[in-house]
């Protein structure tokens, strides 16, 4: 289980990490809970909103996948109907629920759950339900994993 910032590079650098070793070791499985740390992340927020909005439409998953791996790109909260028009989300409803902040309880509702696990920063990780403490690049997080495989 990950808790995740869209706009943290630590957590665009654990994505792409974890998107390699999923294929090179199988049997990973993601939880993604929201943890938006808006004090250093402007558009934190909005974006994790945005992901729940293509949830809504069953895409949250191209939506996160697309956030990271353009989060550069992302500067204003335009950007991410541009995302969301890229993995073919319905534009008007992504829109009005953006503007509703439809999704925000959901959002909250994570960061209340993070605050009980004792996360404060992104990324933060459980594996097996076991807290990890290391770092999020590729190696740190092939060594946990593997160890977490049995292998």
């Amino acid at each position: 289980m990950e808790y995740g910032d869209f706009q943290c590079p630590y957590c665009a650098r654990a994505h792409s990490a974890l998107t390699e070793l999923a294929d090179e070791l199988g049997g990973i499985r993601l939880v993604f809970r929201h943890l938006p740390l808006a004090e250093l992340h402007p558009l934190a927020e909005p974006a994790a909103e945005a992901a729940e909005a293509a949830a809504g439409e069953g895409k949250f998953w191209d939506m996160h996948d697309m956030l990271y791996e353009q989060q550069r790109q992302v500067m204003d909260e335009p950007d991410l109907a541009v995302l969301a028009e890229s993995v073919d989300l319905d534009l008007e409803r992504f829109r009005a629920e953006l503007m509703e902040r439809r999704h925000r309880p959901r959002v909250q509702q994570d960061r209340e759950r993070a605050r009980h696990d004792g996360a404060t920063r992104t990324p933060t990780f459980f594996i097996n339900g076991v807290r990890y403490r290391g770092d999020s690049d590729r190696e740190s997080l092939r060594q946990a994993l593997t160890e977490a495989l049995g292998r």
